[in-house]
C-alpha cells in the first residue's frame, strides 16, 4: 500500500512540473528604441497560460507624437490589413483599430521612458499558429516586427 501511495504522489508531482513548465511562458518583454527596433524578434509563449502579457518599454527618448511605440498582435496574415487599419484609426486610436477582430492584443502608444503593458487570455492563441508582434506606428511596421511562437 505504501508503495502505490508513493507512485500517485509521484505521478501527481510529475504531472503538476509538467503543467507548471508548460504554462512558464506567460510574460514576453519587449524594448523598442527610438531607432524604431524591438530588441527581440522571436518570442514564445504557451497556449496553456490562462492569460499572457506582453510588455514593452520604450528606451528611447522621442515623445509619442514622433517616435511611439505599441505592440499588436495578430495573425501573421493579417500585418499588413491590420496596419493599413490602424494607421486609418489614428493617434486617438493609438494605431489600432480597436473594433478589428484580427486584432488579438494591442498596447496603448507610448513615447520615450514610458511603459505599457496587455494581458490577454491565453487561449485566444492555438499551439502552432502563425502570429507576428509589431509596431503599428505608421511606418513602424516594416522594421519592428517579430515571430510569436506558441507552444502547448
Amino acid at each position: 500500500m505504501k508503495i502505490l501511495s508513493t507512485s500517485i504522489l509521484l505521478l501527481g508531482l510529475l504531472a503538476a512540473a509538467g503543467h507548471a513548465q508548460a504554462a512558464g511562458n506567460c510574460t514576453v518583454s519587449l524594448k523598442g528604441d527610438d531607432a524604431m527596433r524591438f530588441d527581440l524578434k522571436e518570442a514564445t509563449v504557451s497556449a496553456a497560460c490562462p492569460s499572457i502579457t506582453i510588455e514593452l518599454d520604450h528606451t528611447g527618448k522621442l515623445p509619442a507624437a514622433a517616435m511611439g511605440h505599441n505592440v499588436v498582435v495578430t495573425a501573421t496574415s493579417d500585418v499588413d490589413g491590420v496596419n493599413r487599419d490602424g494607421i486609418r484609426a489614428g493617434v486617438a486610436n493609438h494605431y489600432v483599430n480597436k473594433d478589428d477582430p484580427r486584432v488579438i492584443a494591442a498596447t496603448t502608444l507610448i513615447g520615450g521612458g514610458e511603459k505599457t503593458k496587455i494581458t490577454f487570455p491565453g487561449k485566444t492563441l492555438t499551439a502552432g499558429g502563425d502570429y507576428t508582434f509589431f509596431c503599428s506606428f505608421p511606418g513602424h511596421a516594416m522594421l519592428m516586427k517579430g515571430k510569436l511562437i506558441v507552444t502547448k
